[in-house]
């Protein structure tokens, strides 16, 4: 019988393809290259003398034999995790609160599941979110009104603070299903010039159309604004105006056939997001536990999302 090379490293990544459906996303996902991961899957098929894969299904599928490991990642990883948790406890001490404060105000359908997943595993963590929208969340970081913030750009000059990224997502137009403008493949700056574009109450600079596709061009549409993103789809869907918002926030509405979505620019145009916590509290086990289960469960939750580099 071979000599076992099993590792924890090659469980996660197993898990991870399982999960994503491929390669590259699984090595996006876990910061690895797609070679690297090409390499673990190659190492453990080669020594065992078994496929893991079925090489030509799309998505990647396991066969039998991975299937059997991706069982044993599915009990080993959340004790092994549960056990570094105990650790942690043991050594630190752990107990305390995380305040969130977010600036996005669709960040919230994937903040409660993580929110909720995280409660199981740090009972004795007091989580709290701040309440109203908060134009900078870092700020209040900085004066210790807050713990943890969730914010859509990454300041590196900012002293005192560390980002972690969470995840990178597509902006797209949002147009009455009957829309003229439908009739185009992608929408461009000029597109929006003689529409009213709905958005949320919040300063230009945070929203990327204006930042990044309106302001350049020098387009000015006429504005209405609304806090919730129910309305704004209410808003489209009647003809109101045009909005731009997530892909994922707005997918199930899609797929119901509310309004219709049209990328903007050629290559469309991206959001990120990043965890943000104070620079003292980065060794903390249980703020990089809370960091780690906001980017895992929104990779579980959200479609068409993309990691983002460290």
């Amino acid at each position: 019988m071979p000599q076992p090379i099993l590792e924890l490293r090659h469980l996660r990544t197993l898990a991870a393809i399982s999960e994503s459906g491929s390669l590259s996303r699984a090595a996006e996902r876990l910061y690895l290259t797609q070679s690297a991961i090409s390499h673990q899957i190659k190492a453990l098929e080669t020594h065992y003398g078994v496929e893991l894969f079925e090489r030509k299904s799309q998505p990647l599928k396991l066969s039998l034999a991975g299937q059997g490991l991706l069982q044993l990642a599915e009990t080993v990883l959340p004790q092994v995790a549960a056990a570094e948790r105990d650790l942690a406890r043991l050594s630190e001490g752990q107990a305390g609160q995380l305040r969130i404060a977010v600036e996005c105000h669709t960040c919230f359908d994937w903040l409660m599941p993580a929110m909720d997943r995280f409660r199981e595993a740090w009972p004795e963590v007091e989580l709290d979110i701040v309440s109203g929208f908060h134009a900078d969340p870092v700020g209040l970081l900085l004066t210790d009104r807050a713990d943890v913030a969730v914010v859509s750009e990454r300041d590196n000059a900012e002293q005192g603070v560390a980002y972690r990224p969470l995840f990178g997502y597509e902006i797209v137009a949002l147009l009455a299903k009957r829309h003229v403008l439908t009739a185009r493949p992608s929408l461009v700056a000029q597109d929006f010039a003689d529409q009213t574009l709905i958005t949320y109450p919040v300063p230009d600079d945070m929203l990327d159309l204006i930042r990044q596709v309106l302001r350049p061009a020098g387009i000015n549409p006429k504005r209405r604004t609304s806090e919730l993103t129910a309305a704004i789809l209410q808003l489209v869907a009647s003809q109101r105006g045009i909005a731009a918002l997530p892909a994922w926030a707005v997918q199930g509405y899609v797929d119901r056939g509310y309004v219709a979505t049209r990328p903007i620019g050629e290559g469309g145009l991206w959001g990120e997001l990043y965890g943000v916590v104070r620079t003292a509290d980065v060794e903390k086990t249980f703020v990089a536990d809370f960091l780690s289960t906001m980017r895992e469960t929104c990779f579980k939750c959200l479609s068409g999302i993309v990691a983002l580099s460290g």
